[in-house]
């Protein structure tokens, strides 16, 4: 990490990391991504939340290996930790496919409506910033990763091309804070009995803390509406 990506996500609440995942895992991903697409068909979606414009996925971690090499990256986790603290954990892991050909992107809003407290900032999420008189756009190649602070106001803008815009949500939380998505829950016990000691670290499999704050949470997006 340089300084310089240090002092953009420190005052400006995001950096781009380009090409940071690989062919390979790109690849793997987006493979993996449009075959779940068709599998799950309208059902797409249905663990965590359905948009209008948009196909969803949800509970990537459980769908298979290219999900959970990519939600434990040192170079993403690097800058995840640098918003929020050595002590943080995946809260989830979604996709989503924004539908060409529309007007209409999605509304501002802050993830799970988190706003600080007296430790700091809670959430960090990878998306695209949205519609606003002062806007910064965010664009990049495929396999690039946008890390962000997930206090910040940000939205998916509309996809006027002729091609679906496919991105995949890595959003971590504080230690302290309930998952989005509560992973033990959702993980199978095969794919619990499988996962390296550092992924069951970033997934709070082992934590008794998170079993109580997680275990009753209810979905919460954070889209105004």
């Amino acid at each position: 990490m340089t300084l310089q990506e240090q002092h953009q996500l420190d005052e400006l609440g995001y950096v781009v990391l380009e090409s940071c995942m690989g062919s390979e895992l790109l690849n793997g991903l987006r493979t993996r991504i449009l075959a779940l697409f068709e599998e799950e068909g309208d059902r797409a979606g249905s663990e965590f939340r359905t948009e209008e414009n948009a196909r969803r996925l949800a509970n990537l971690v459980d769908k298979g290996e290219v999900f959970r090499r990519a939600i434990v990256l040192p170079q993403v986790l690097d800058f995840v930790r640098r918003v929020l603290g050595a002590d943080c954990k995946l809260s989830s892991l979604n996709a989503r496919s924004a539908d060409p050909h529309t007007d209409v992107g999605q509304p501002l809003h802050v993830d799970m409506g988190a706003v600080p407290d007296d430790k700091g900032y809670w959430v960090c999420n990878t998306d695209p910033l949205a519609p606003h008189p002062q806007e910064v756009l965010l664009t990049g190649k495929a396999g690039g990763i946008a890390v962000m602070n997930a206090h910040m106001w940000h939205g998916g803008t509309a996809n006027c091309t002729s091609l679906p815009r496919l991105a995949m949500h890595a959003f971590y939380c504080r230690r302290d804070k309930p998952q989005q998505q509560y992973q033990k829950q959702l993980l199978r016990p095969e794919v619990q009995a499988a996962l390296s000691p550092d992924a069951r670290r970033i997934l709070a499999l082992d934590d008794p803390m998170n079993d109580e704050l997680s275990a009753a949470v209810t979905v919460r997006s954070g889209f105004l509406k």
